[in-house]
């Protein structure tokens, strides 16, 4: 079971960055949904306002539209793709340490 689990990870970590890519550039764009509290309350945008969008830029080389958005991407998305490499290799190294699992044997 946790080897499997392991496995639907490692998967599910290779598959998003595909998925990202297969969106297209601006699927976050002018959304008319305003998430962030600070911007709903009070009308002011905060430090984080546009990252995801920047980040979504980024992700398809669009860097001016990324620091367009948000000049936070520029050490954002780094930091994102490093951690998606630690959980990956984490994983990686869990699958390998892991022992096959045991098959039920006809009695």
């Amino acid at each position: 079971m946790r080897k499997s689990l392991n496995q639907a990870w490692i998967f599910a970590l290779l598959a998003f960055p595909i998925l990202l890519w297969a969106l297209p550039a601006t699927f976050f764009d002018d959304t008319g949904i305003e998430l962030c509290p600070s911007k709903f309350f009070f009308d002011i945008e905060c430090l984080g306002c546009g990252i995801t969008r920047a980040v979504m830029h980024m992700h398809h080389f669009d860097w001016r539209e990324a620091v367009y958005y948000n000049y936070a991407v520029v050490a954002v998305y780094p930091a994102l793709v490093y951690v998606w490499y630690l959980w990956l290799r984490t994983a990686w190294k869990k699958a390998k340490e892991q022992p096959p699992e045991p098959t039920s044997q006809p009695t």
